[in-house]
């Protein structure tokens, strides 16, 4: 860092009662040092530490960004497919699922924000740090592997949308969503703020898009709100539905991430601005949880409303779902349609690259180039378009492999966040450790479940 924007930051932090350290932290494990926005640092330095009368607003935009980045894995093309069948197989009975999972999504991902704050350390690198070696090179194989198997439906999902969007052959478009992957990773070099400006504008381009797509479907608002509260399960059809929802919602590489987001993003070892510090940041997970959930729900409505309403309940595929638009809600539909998927694809084909650099990272202290790790990711998805297989279909069995790895994830999330010698100033209280783990125990219930049904019931 150069000393004059060192010298800002210090400044700031000496007259306070907290020593807030810069976010360009280097890891000694890895010898890696993030870029900073030192605007940003300067920012958030200030307001937590009451060296600003900005209104709330604006005291907390400093703070957005790392809950944004996470939530993309909440809307990427493996939740097109699963909310696509579940509103055109059962219209709106499902979506008490969506809004569950949602609420699910957000409690987990602020747990593992506050790992990152309360211990300068992420997911992976405590799971090294408190297990066995074999343990934690185990865990690493199982996560890396449910990282790839997440990235086939995000990469799917995006090839598939620029041959909707371009009509170019399957793999052309998987070849071009390699390239525009490869240059949004590279933004990662300047810092963390501009990645998260392009992961937000994703964000919005899909929120957008389904805001378009609501408009045009005028959906009867009555039974959606019933719906969205009273819990139904009709037959074994929708309890698997659901199992795919939660299984497609709460993703085990997000969860590594967001800890990583804000490990060394801003720190402080002040009990009570480490206290200020992590409410900001629920209001980032609030806020960024609240639009990716917001996004699913449209995607099941837009389905019930125009699929199922019209007693077209076999439409199972993304493929389907944009054909099938047009001829109901008009060309500029399906354009819409397109359009947010591939936004979706793109940008959480990007935090899966991104995740799986933290996994490595945390588990073995090993780096290896963005690049090539790029493309060993994408292997799999370019033998799934050569081989002719269903993509849709390869999506949901990628939400399959990801249900497996989703307890190595959640367990020692909970148990970490809830030891004081850890976590400290942060500690989980009982009544949030109550209900992180009821939430555990029903997430891995249904996946196990998804996993029996997939397995043993066809």
């Amino acid at each position: 860092m150069r000393p004059s924007l060192f010298s800002i930051a210090f400044d700031l932090v000496r007259g306070a009662s907290a020593r807030l350290q810069s976010a360009t932290r280097p890891n000694p494990a890895v010898g890696h040092t993030r870029p900073i926005d030192a605007d940003v640092l300067e920012s958030a330095t200030a307001v937590l530490t009451g060296g600003t009368r900005k209104p709330w607003p604006a005291r907390l935009l400093p703070f957005l960004g790392p809950a944004f980045i996470a939530s993309v894995a909440y809307m990427d093309p493996g939740n097109f497919a699963t909310n696509i069948q579940a509103g055109a197989q059962f219209g709106y009975t499902l979506l008490w699922v969506v809004v569950i999972s949602n609420l699910m999504g957000i409690l987990i991902q602020a747990l593992s924000a506050k790992l990152g704050i309360a211990t300068g350390m992420n997911l992976a690198e405590q799971c090294r740090k408190h297990f066995p070696p074999p343990v934690a090179w185990a865990m690493w194989g199982i996560s890396e592997i449910v990282a790839m198997a997440t990235d086939l439906a995000e990469f799917l999902g995006a090839a598939l949308a620029f041959n909707l969007l371009l009509g170019i052959p399957l793999t052309v478009a998987a070849f071009l969503t390699a390239v525009v992957t490869f240059l949004i990773l590279g933004l990662e070099r300047y810092g963390f703020r501009p990645l998260e400006r392009v992961m937000t504008a994703f964000a919005t381009v899909v929120a957008v898009s389904y805001l378009i797509e609501i408009f045009l479907v005028r959906p009867e608002w009555k039974p959606l709100l019933y719906h969205a509260v009273v819990p139904q399960l009709p037959d074994r059809e929708a309890v698997l539905l659901a199992a795919g929802i939660l299984g497609a919602t709460v993703m085990p590489h997000a969860i590594f991430l967001h800890s990583a987001l804000t490990q060394d993003r801003i720190v402080t070892r002040e009990p009570r601005l480490m206290r200020l510090l992590f409410r900001y940041e629920v209001a980032d997970v609030l806020f960024a949880m609240g639009v990716a959930g917001a996004i699913n729900a449209a995607i099941l409505i837009m389905a019930a409303s125009t699929f199922h309403a019209h007693g077209m309940s076999e439409v199972g595929t993304i493929e389907q779902a944009h054909r099938t638009l047009a001829p109901l809600l008009g060309p500029a539909s399906a354009t819409v349609f397109a359009i947010s998927l591939l936004a979706s694809g793109l940008s959480s084909s990007s935090v899966g690259t991104m995740a799986g650099q933290v996994i490595m990272q945390g588990f073995i202290h090993r780096r290896i180039p963005v690049w090539l790790r790029r493309m060993v990711t994408i292997l799999p998805s370019l033998a799934v378009i050569a081989s002719g297989a269903d993509p849709t279909r390869s999506m949901v069995i990628s939400q399959v492999i990801l249900s497996f790895g989703l307890p190595f994830a959640l367990v020692p999330l909970i148990l970490f966040t809830s030891s004081r010698r850890i976590m400290g100033a942060l500690t989980n209280r009982w009544p949030t450790t109550a209900l992180v783990s009821l939430s555990a125990v029903l997430v891995i219930a249904l996946n196990l479940y998804l996993l029996y049904g997939t397995f043993f019931q066809g």
